[in-house]
């Protein structure tokens, strides 16, 4: 009976703890996995990571491997990780089963956006690598910092219509519909997605730009300097003859605080709120 005891007892202990116990090298896949597992305290046990992985600078100077949506088995497994954390985007899939073919323990999380999912892999991810305090404590911060800016949304009169773009240097421009990070961003921070005509992204047109009518051009940092600035935002086709260009008004916030619905999710709430309502009394 004590036998079946005591093994009961080693079956209950939580994977956290073995994982400790086996020094962790964890891989991540993502920048927002990179930067909850650093906002967690345990950035010392990754090993590496993928490109999207921008903050925090520690992060930035691991060894990469390679984009997330195109990694490569051979560059992971030179790391030799014992754990790897992803999201959905996470890929190709043959590359991931190869990994878990490889005995390796691959978590792969939801990558919805929208302020619950965010918060559920925080918690999971502290879990698995033994800072679950961490974790509640960051999800406690987020949620206080939503909870305040809800209410606030929650009274404003009038929302300025907001045209998110996604632009790296000359080759590539596209606008945010529906079902997209940037445009749950929109919606929390007291704005109306200037596009909801359709789902996800589409090249960008100076007829949909100026049919949009938006009164704020919203972009990712990166975005706004590979267009060399604002003048390069103000000089998209179209978007002179919109209200925003006609104002002057372009948002931009860093890539992943922005889209990462990560543990800096709370600050990207209430810079966007602040950005999109600077006349509000209240304002922080």
């Amino acid at each position: 009976m004590k036998k079946i005891i005591i093994l009961a007892l080693f079956l209950c202990l939580p994977a956290a703890i073995f994982a400790e116990a086996k020094e962790l090298r964890i891989v991540t896949l993502n920048g927002t996995v990179s930067e909850i597992v650093f906002a967690l305290g345990k950035g010392k046990l990754v090993v590496g990571n993928d490109t999207s992985s921008l903050y925090p600078p520690e992060a930035v100077a691991l060894p990469k491997v390679g984009y997330q949506r195109m990694l490569s088995a051979e560059g992971i497994l030179s790391l030799k990780p014992n754990l790897i954390l992803g999201l959905e985007y996470a890929g190709p899939p043959e590359v991931i089963e190869q990994l878990k073919s490889a005995g390796l323990k691959v978590i792969i999380y939801p990558g919805l956006p929208g302020v619950e999912p965010a918060l559920n892999n925080i918690l999971a991810i502290g879990k698995e690598i033994g800072a679950e305090k961490e974790a509640q404590k960051i999800v406690q911060d987020i949620r206080k910092k939503h909870s305040k800016i809800a209410e606030k949304v929650s009274k404003l009169k009038s929302k300025p219509k907001v045209l998110f773009v996604y632009h790296r240097g000359t080759s590539l421009a596209q606008v945010s519909g529906t079902e997209t990070p940037a445009d749950e961003m929109i919606r929390l921070g007291g704005g109306i997605n200037a596009v909801d005509g359709f789902k996800g992204f589409k090249p960008i047109t100076p007829e949909a730009v100026i049919a949009a009518q938006p009164d704020i051009i919203l972009i990712p940092s990166r975005g706004l300097e590979s267009l060399g600035g604002k003048e390069g935002v103000f000089a998209l086709p179209g978007v002179k003859d919109t209200p925003a260009g006609k104002k002057s008004r372009v948002v931009a916030i860093d890539d992943l605080v922005l889209l990462g619905f990560g543990p800096r999710l709370g600050q990207g709430i209430e810079e966007l709120f602040g950005s999109f309502h600077p006349k509000t009394p209240d304002k922080k």
